[in-house]
């Protein structure tokens, strides 16, 4: 009995060995990188704002650029856009596209908006793009193209890969973001108060100042691409040309430093409550220049990570989403009734209005019509909640990047980091669809912009923190 034990044994060590051989043999990282150019055309009116702004030129290229990394067994894709947003059904399209084209699975790709203020309009397909400007002629042909465009970017990167090394590290700039939320002398919150504003007690809220750098590049140290995540709005530009906003400025510094075949993303951290606008100084800080000087510091940052970056060893490669279901905001009758009577009356981004209905569009005070837009897509869904996508990709058990579909509040996003058992973890917001603002919990008692215009209901980015805490918890 013990020798047939032995030899049964010997015959399964003999054909595990075998099996053993015919699996694929994991032969180490392979990245490419590109980038393609996503202008609109002139005359295409610009996102961010509340009253119209029809484009006039370019100031600088936007871009939609693309990381692919291939482990040899799992392929993923990361996509930066110069958009303010974009849609879902964008990116449910641009998946489509780019895994008929590379084969990289839909779920395996992230695509996410840097938020400039200097970017065409999208169309939202939802109730309030009329008052958006998203069916403007020219919005539409555009939003209808960028899948694509997106797509080409992925395919472009997948074409290139080649064996790669990749590093990561971190640096922190603590005089660049600004939370945007303060506590004033009487009592309230208030939002963008303006600068040397006496009644400004204190910030109702932090920042985060992690400057979280991914570094890629080839066998032969040739530089491919680096990520930087940061938290804050890239809102620096202004006026009515095309721009990147300080994102672009980031990436022709770094190209400075690296050559400029390497591509830079920016994946915006959450910073639906942080911009850059420093209360504390009457120096003004919209422009071209601001936008170079704020891109310039941030590069600065990344090039002391640089002299720090770790390398990554384990280069096994995971993704995982999940669909959250989040609650709408309450609205009442009283407010639907009152915003399809604003709405009936105050449309000024369609180009059939006259001018002094778009004056008295802009004249609406802005609380209002941002309550008005709010309320007008909520009504649209009918009870139905909004869905977001959690996506997390995984590197190894060092590195992760967590992709969240909204404007979310920086206090998310560090409980995110803060929860995270890996070594480092990018938190990149207004990815894979754009639901509008996140704020934590206790924001929406304190009312003010971001709570007034948030589509979700109080508890809606606790949802998500707690969503990605586990898909982080499950892929280390």
């Amino acid at each position: 009995m013990a020798v047939r034990t032995m030899k049964s044994q010997l015959h399964i060590l003999m054909a595990t060995m075998l099996t053993m051989q015919t699996l694929p043999v994991v032969a180490g990282l392979k990245a490419g990188a590109a980038r393609a150019n996503i202008n609109p055309p002139n005359g295409t009116p610009l996102a961010g704002y509340y009253a119209e702004r029809l484009s006039q030129g370019v100031a600088d290229d936007l871009f939609a650029k693309a990381l692919v990394l291939d482990d040899g067994v799992t392929r993923v894709a990361f996509v930066t856009c110069d958009l303010i947003g974009i849609p879902r059904h964008v990116v449910v399209e641009a998946r489509e596209l780019i895994q008929k084209q590379t084969g990289i699975p839909g779920a395996h790709v992230m695509i996410a908006a840097t938020h400039t203020h200097t970017g065409p309009v999208l169309e939202q397909k939802q109730r309030a793009d009329q008052l958006r400007g998203g069916t403007h002629p020219l919005c539409r042909e555009y939003t209808a193209a960028l899948p694509a465009r997106i797509a080409k970017a992925v395919a472009d990167a997948n074409a290139q890969r080649a064996p790669a090394h990749l590093s990561f590290g971190r640096a922190e700039e603590h005089q660049l973001a600004f939370n945007r939320r303060f506590w004033m002398k009487d009592g309230t919150v208030g939002w963008n108060p303006g600068k040397l504003n006496p009644d400004i007690v204190r910030p109702a809220g932090p920042i985060d100042p992690e400057v979280s750098v991914v570094y890629v590049e080839s066998a032969d140290k040739k530089p491919l691409a680096t990520f930087v995540n940061f938290a804050m709005h890239a809102d620096t530009t202004g006026g009515a040309f095309v721009s990147a906003d300080f994102p672009g400025a980031l990436a022709r510094c770094l190209a400075a430093v690296k050559g400029p075949d390497m591509v830079t993303l920016f994946g915006n951290g959450p910073c639906g409550n942080i911009n850059h606008i420093n209360v504390a100084s009457a120096v003004p800080q919209t422009s071209v220049n601001e936008a170079n000087r704020l891109g310039t510091i941030l590069a600065a940052a990344v090039c002391k990570a640089y002299m720090e970056l770790q390398p990554i060893t384990n280069t096994t490669l995971r993704a995982r989403s999940e669909i959250v279901r989040l609650p709408l905001a309450p609205i009442t009758d009283e407010d639907v009734r009152a915003a399809k009577a604003s709405e009936s009356e105050k449309l000024p981004f369609d180009g059939t209005k006259s001018s002094a209905t778009r004056t008295a569009a802009a004249n609406m005070k802005f609380l209002d019509r941002v309550r008005m837009y709010k309320v007008l897509d909520v009504h649209a869904r009918q009870g139905e909640p909004l869905e977001a996508e959690v996506q997390v990709i995984a590197l190894g058990d060092a590195l992760a990047w967590v992709a969240l579909p909204g404007e979310i509040f920086v206090e998310l996003g560090l409980a995110i980091k803060a929860s995270s058992p890996f070594r480092q973890t990018q938190v990149v917001e207004l990815a894979n669809g754009s639901l509008g603002y996140i704020p934590n919990r206790s924001a929406y008692a304190e009312g003010n912009y971001e709570p007034v215009s948030a589509r979700c209901a109080a508890g809606s980015g606790e949802q998500l923190v707690e969503a990605a805490t586990k898909l982080l918890t499950e892929l280390h």
